[in-house]
């Protein structure tokens, strides 16, 4: 009986996860706009009686490949050593995330946006999910209380701050021969220490 429990579990997890793809794609070349339930439950292979069994919109479903995303990197964190610094551990991951094929950080990079076009409700769920997500992590490496202590809420904004421009810079033409994971190296060493004023920026003012 467990086994049988955790095989429909499987195919449920995979059917949102097919749904879920089938949504990102079909927004990404035809705009969330033009985008129908219909149209994602037939790219699926589904029916749109199943598609509405697992999201209450298409808006929800682009929204959970985004949540996929982050859990597969939450995953990787927690299997890191236990005693390994945080700002390390995430250094590693953003390390691990840009070293993917440049259409792939191109399709990363492509889902967030998608997020401008859906209602600010939708967008703020997803946000505050992956907050939580991300969040949770660290309060458990740091010992702290992610309802009550400011350390894991504001390392989530930066780390996520960081790891979203690392990659939309990475699939730009604006970072001349610098590698991506030499765009991960400078970020984190900046955030690492605060973010201190550029030297250059005052002598613009001079």
């Amino acid at each position: 009986m467990t086994s049988e429990i955790g095989l429909r579990d499987r195919k449920k997890a995979a059917t949102r996860a097919a749904l879920s793809a089938a949504a990102v794609a079909l927004a990404k070349e035809f705009g969330l706009e033009s985008v129908t339930s219909e149209a994602i439950a037939a790219e699926a292979g589904v029916s749109t009686r199943t598609f509405h069994n697992y999201f209450a919109s298409k808006e929800e479903a682009v929204l959970h490949e985004i949540e996929l995303v982050v859990q597969d990197w939450v995953e990787l964190l927690r299997n890191r050593p236990v005693d390994e610094p945080i700002w390390d551990s995430f250094e590693w991951l953003a390390c691990e995330v840009v070293s993917a094929p440049v259409n792939e950080l191109e399709e990363l990079c492509a889902v967030p946006r998608l997020l401008e076009e859906t209602p600010a409700l939708m967008a703020k769920r997803v946000h505050d999910n992956v907050s939580r997500m991300f969040g949770e992590f660290i309060a458990e490496r740091t010992g702290t209380d992610i309802d009550r202590d400011l350390y894991p809420n504001l390392m989530q904004v930066v780390v996520g701050g960081t790891m979203s421009t690392v990659l939309e810079l990475a699939v730009s033409e604006n970072v001349g021969d610098r590698t991506p994971q030499e765009l991960v190296s400078e970020a984190f060493a900046m955030v690492r220490i605060g973010l201190p004023q550029p030297a250059t920026a005052s002598s613009h003012r001079g």
